[in-house]
Parts: structure tokens; C-alpha cells; sequence
């Protein structure tokens, strides 16, 4: 029985798709996993999908979901001979995001040192609580990306994250890095990219997740 994650951000360019191709790609080294892309058409992530499988054509599995409704069939049609699915969510409110928290073992939420970006945040609180009422328990927590740990702005923004948003945030923080685009771009992962600190912060986070989930799925 698989594992779920989804990837969610109200707010477009938070790098969703960079943080759900990622775990995908590095998790397929050992795992059977399954990347589903609820962002259509735009679809990032089954662009970088699509390049990686001309080259590995048995790495992985990718799908499209254009609505809930599609979304919550293929998580049922896959969940059973996966170890891992990654959803890929819209980038707005929308019922899909709503399914993704109730299908979810875990949802991350993308999060910039911006105040645009903590508003379009709050708006998902409410999609939250009603994901809840349908399933009781939703683990969502803040992964901070793009992040600039020495500026005074990341410093307030973190604080204001923690009284506005309530919700729990992951210790890794992904930086600000030209490595996370020129891999997506070449159907690649941070590890396959010859940026160290790239690599070191994936790592990182897949370690963090597999203590959350108790899994080896990024070891």
C-alpha cells in the first residue's frame, strides 16, 4: 500500500513541481513510485516526466488528473502496487486540492519568505478544516523554499508563519538555488545535478520524511 503525498500552494511559482519531482525521482531509485499532475495544462511535472522516461522508461509511473474526481480514482487504481504516489495539486483552491488532503498520508505546502505568499497560505486553512472534517486528521506542514535564512525579512516572515498560520513546519529548508530549475528542466533531481548544496538539502528532506512517515522510501 502506497504512501501519499501531495504538494499544495494556492499561489503559482512557489515550486511545487520542483519539490514534487524531486521526491518522485529520488525516491524511484530503490521504490515503485507514482507521480500524478493535478496542474493542467500547464503540467511541470509531467513535462519533466516526460523527458526523464525517454531515458528511463521503466523509473517510473506518471498520470494526469484534470479534476477530483479523476484524481481520486487513480490514487485507488495505483495505491495498491505502489510504495510511493506524489500529487502535484493546482495551484488554487479547488476540489482536487480538497481530495489531495483527504488521500494525503502527508501534504506539504511550499512556502517563500514573502507575505504574498503567507496570504495565499491562509487561504488553504479553510480547505484544510473542511479536508478534516472529512477525514478527521490531515498532516500538512510548511516546507520553506527558496529560502534566504540570513536576510531580516525570512527571520519575520518565519515568526509570522508561526502565530497566523498554525501549522507545523518542517526543519529543512530548501534554498534559493539555479540547480533546482536546471534539473527540473532536464528530467533530473538536485541529486543528479552537480550542486552540493543542492543535493545536501534533498537529502536532508528526505531523511526528515522518512522519520515523519516511518519509511525508507528516501534512503
Amino acid at each position: 500500500m502506497a504512501q501519499v503525498i501531495s504538494v499544495i500552494q494556492e499561489k503559482g511559482g512557489t515550486g511545487k513541481s520542483t519539490i514534487a519531482t524531486n521526491l518522485a525521482g529520488m525516491a524511484s531509485k530503490r521504490h515503485k513510485v507514482a507521480l500524478i499532475d493535478c496542474d493542467m495544462p500547464q503540467g511541470t511535472s509531467q513535462s519533466w516526466a516526460s523527458i526523464r522516461l525517454a531515458s528511463k522508461p521503466e523509473s517510473m509511473m506518471a498520470r494526469t488528473a484534470s479534476s477530483y474526481k479523476e484524481l481520486v480514482l487513480l490514487v485507488g487504481e495505483l495505491e495498491p502496487d505502489y510504495d510511493l504516489i506524489v500529487i502535484d495539486s493546482p495551484p488554487r483552491i479547488a476540489e482536487s486540492t480538497k481530495a489531495a488532503l483527504i488521500l494525503s498520508s502527508l501534504t506539504l505546502i511550499p512556502l517563500g519568505a514573502s507575505a504574498a505568499e503567507i496570504w495565499a497560505t491562509a487561504d488553504l486553512l479553510n480547505t484544510i478544516e473542511a479536508a478534516k472534517a472529512v477525514k478527521g486528521k490531515v498532516d500538512a506542514r510548511i516546507l520553506w523554499n527558496r529560502f534566504r535564512a540570513s536576510t531580516n525579512s525570512a527571520k519575520e516572515l518565519s515568526e509570522a508563519v508561526r502565530s497566523e498560520l498554525n501549522l507545523k513546519q518542517l526543519n529543512t529548508k530548501i534554498g534559493y538555488r539555479v540547480a533546482y530549475s536546471e534539473a527540473l528542466a532536464r528530467g533530473m533531481t538536485a541529486l543528479e545535478w552537480n550542486d552540493k548544496q543542492a543535493q545536501t538539502e534533498m537529502l536532508l528532506l528526505g531523511s526528515e520524511l522518512n522519520q515523519i512517515l516511518k519509511t525508507q522510501l528516501w534512503s
